[in-house]
């Protein structure tokens, strides 16, 4: 199939869309930030990054710590209403019910079926943004939502995905097969 070149963007998909949670003046704060992907196997290690004007940054640079929360697609409206608001000029704490882990300083939305507690690894400053890699320290999870393994599942998690070049937000779809598996099947002509 041919390909034609298009504008240059962010067509990686799919893409999570996450709230990225710090406590900023005494209260927790959310962002919701599609910018986000793993970085490191063992300590695990998750990466954010978030435009330098952020509300958000300032907390997690004073407290070292963040979140990352991964929401169901019935959380939409205020997934998108934290991305809305800036917390310069709205308080958000009251938006989901906040709950801390071992830190004591990353706030979790209690209402996100999985959520990640990070503690800062590194502040990388960017051209436009600010990548903050974080080491998981604790990672909890909704039991309704894992599997028999004790693992999330993400038919159960159903996470919010965003498409930058549409701006839209979606659903996971169907399950293709097993990863490290399937391909043990190819043959090479």
């Amino acid at each position: 199939m041919a390909k034609k070149e298009i504008a240059k963007g962010h067509y990686l998909y799919p893409m999570p869309a996450v709230l990225v949670g710090a406590v900023v003046e005494g209260k927790p704060n959310y962002l919701v930030a599609a910018f986000c992907g793993v970085v490191d196997y063992e300590p695990p290690k998750i990466a954010v990054a978030l435009g330098r004007a952020h509300y958000t940054n300032i907390g997690i640079k004073e407290n070292r710590s963040f979140s990352v929360c991964v929401p169901g697609t019935g959380l939409v409206e205020k997934v998108d209403y934290c991305g809305l608001q800036t917390g310069h000029k709205k308080d958000k704490s009251r938006v989901f019910t906040s709950f801390f882990g071992k830190l004591e300083t990353a706030p979790m939305a209690d209402e996100c079926p999985v959520c990640l507690e990070c503690k800062l690894h590194k502040n990388v400053a960017l051209d436009v943004d600010e990548l903050f890699i974080g080491e998981i320290t604790a990672s909890y999870a909704d039991e309704e939502c894992l599997n028999e393994e004790g693992k999330p599942d993400i038919a159960k998690v159903d996470p919010i995905i965003f498409a930058m070049g549409s701006k839209d937000y979606w659903k996971i779809g169907e399950r293709v097969g097993a990863a490290w598996s399937m391909g043990k099947n190819y043959k090479e002509d």
